[in-house]
């Protein structure tokens, strides 16, 4: 379980983060994602045909950014590494959905599976530049 800063701690209750990845050209991609904090772990519920996803599974090192979408001078950054686990059930992804009232599944092709990715931190960065 991380220790959040309790200064960003509602941060976590966001409704979006934008992840950052590692490419194959080794160039930053990144992304908008929805996500939910589970027995305080940041997670994500990512589809494995996704670009992000498959640069996780090459290159761990990830960045998680939470921004305070009222003062956007104040947000949260989460670096590290990702912990990729099967969600063959897709009770992950159903808790992702519940958060945001929506069904994951309408964004997958048959065939595809999905993947709970818990971002493991190595460094938090809690800023606040608003004065």
């Amino acid at each position: 379980m991380t220790d959040f800063p309790e200064s960003h701690r509602d941060l976590l209750d966001g409704q979006f983060a934008t992840l950052a990845t590692i490419g194959r050209n080794g160039f930053p991609q990144m992304t908008e994602t929805w996500f939910l904090v589970e027995e305080g772990e940041l997670k994500l519920s990512l589809n494995t045909a996704r670009l992000k996803t498959r640069n996780l599974q090459a290159r761990p090192q990830c960045s998680l950014l939470l921004l305070d979408l009222e003062n956007p001078y104040r947000y949260l950054e989460v670096r590290g590494n990702a912990h990729i686990e099967p969600d063959e059930d897709r009770r992950f992804a159903r808790n992702v959905g519940a958060k945001y009232n929506a069904d994951l599944s309408v964004h997958d092709q048959p065939g595809e599976k999905r993947v709970v990715v818990t971002i493991e931190p190595t460094n938090v960065y809690p800023v606040d530049m608003s004065g």
